[in-house]
């Protein structure tokens, strides 16, 4: 292992791994300095499903649940496809380090909103290690989240930048970024668990969840049952401004047991460029959510 630091001074970590040989990757290794990072070396590491249901369900905090989440190896495709993305590079981003590895929950550990996507972009949140940041998709996330008073600063580009979120929290149904941006529902499926703990983790201050697109609400549907909500039968379908009350059969209303589940187009260069989803549209869906989660007695304040 060789260590150095960029232009930027972020900590890089180069690494041969034994089962691809014929690779060498610039991936941040836990405990190298990438910030943000909670990860070390001595962090438990999932390589199967059954690891990722134990680890995430042994998980006792935001913190740890993180770092555990951050150097899953559980899926065999997704593992080969970031680090492969992290070595080649995109020939704008060629002097750039790579994070490649899963890209974790970001935001207020004490969040009263989430804002849930379906995967991290592979020259996105794969390259800066944190979810939305780095893409098309997250600057309009990040501009909307500023607007309504949820985010500090209009941008985030990078992990050190000084960005903060205001009482929410982001997060990905998939952790790793999926060729062609589709993950399988094999990887869907493993990568369920620590969602499903990072959930209950934030249940007792979650009062909204904020869906981007209709693939992200399939994807977060089973999780909620997973993490101890009743979800109607037939299943709410999915549309932009959508709104469905939850109920937890773990907690009672006034204790985090009542979410709202917010459906918003995802704000993909198809979508923002056709005018499907515009800023107005965003902002109105981020203001509901405020509203929501003011509306049960919390407030979501700078």
């Amino acid at each position: 292992m060789r260590c150095g630091t960029d232009e930027d001074g972020r900590t890089l970590a180069t690494a041969a791994f034994p089962d691809m040989p014929d690779f060498a990757f610039v991936i941040a290794l836990p405990g190298s300095g990438w910030p943000d990072d909670l990860a070390m070396p001595a962090t438990p590491v999932a390589t199967t499903v059954d690891d990722v249901t134990a680890l995430a369900l042994a998980s006792s905090d935001i913190d740890e649940l993180t770092a555990r989440v951050s150097v899953c190896r559980a899926c065999p495709r997704l593992v080969a496809w970031r680090e492969d993305v992290a070595r080649v590079k995109r020939r704008s981003f060629a002097d750039e380090a790579y994070w490649g590895r899963p890209v974790p929950g970001w935001g207020d550990p004490q969040a009263r909103i989430a804002v849930v996507g379906l995967a991290p972009a592979a020259h996105g949140g794969n390259r800066t290690g944190r979810i939305f940041t780095g893409d098309r998709s997250g600057d309009w996330l990040f501009a909307a989240l500023h607007r309504v008073g949820l985010a500090k600063l209009p941008t985030s580009t990078h992990a050190d930048d000084g960005q903060r979120l205001i009482g929410v929290r982001m997060v990905a149904a998939v952790r790793c970024a999926p060729p062609a941006n589709k993950p399988t529902t094999v990887e869907r499926d493993t990568c369920r668990p620590w969602l499903a703990r990072e959930l209950e983790l934030l249940a007792p201050t979650l009062k909204v969840v904020v869906v981007l697109g209709g693939f992200g609400w399939q994807a977060l549907l089973p999780v909620l049952v997973a993490a101890g909500y009743a979800v109607p039968k037939p299943a709410p379908r999915f549309g932009h401004g959508v709104t469905v009350q939850l109920e937890s059969g773990r907690r009672p209303p006034d204790e985090g047991g009542r979410l709202q589940l917010l459906g918003c187009y995802h704000p993909s260069q198809q979508n923002t460029f056709t005018g499907r989803l515009t800023e107005s549209m965003l902002d109105a869906v981020l203001r509901s959510a405020v509203d929501l989660a003011q509306g049960s007695g919390d407030r979501v304040e700078p």
